[in-house]
């Protein structure tokens, strides 16, 4: 497979999974350790909100460990998990316009489409290896 050239291109070809991986690494964490963070925003038509935040935080682990190794299936998992965790933000959008806190406002609906360029990143996973500390084409 031919390296693309142009700049951004280049960018989430070489280092975007590990853009991926390092958010799902501390965001993995966060899920963890303080899961009350994230449980409500598990949409609220779903049981057991805080079981499903630890079952995320592993499956995020399982992803960024496998990103950082560029493993092929972590880029579809990961591209994956980011779909099946888009209702949660978009719930916490909905839920954060009750509040009268206008940054959270902008900020939960600005992460949104954000999800996008984090999905191309991870698709990107199983189209380079790491050889020598750098990544290459395979």
């Amino acid at each position: 497979m031919v390296q693309p050239r142009s700049g951004a291109l280049r960018f989430s070809y070489l280092y975007g999974p590990w853009i991926v991986a390092a958010a799902f690494s501390i965001s993995g964490a966060v899920h963890l350790a303080h899961p009350a963070t994230f449980a409500g925003i598990v949409p609220h038509f779903l049981p057991f909100p805080t079981a499903l935040v630890y079952a995320s935080g592993v499956a995020e682990w399982i992803c960024a460990v496998g990103l950082w190794r560029r493993q092929r299936w972590a880029g579809y998992a990961a591209a994956a998990l980011l779909l099946v965790v888009w209702p949660a933000n978009l719930q916490e959008a909905i839920t954060t316009q009750e509040g009268n806190d206008v940054w959270a406002q902008v900020i939960t609906w600005v992460r949104l489409p954000l999800q996008i360029p984090l999905l191309w990143f991870a698709l990107q996973s199983g189209r380079t290896r790491v050889v020598g500390g750098a990544p290459r084409p395979p």
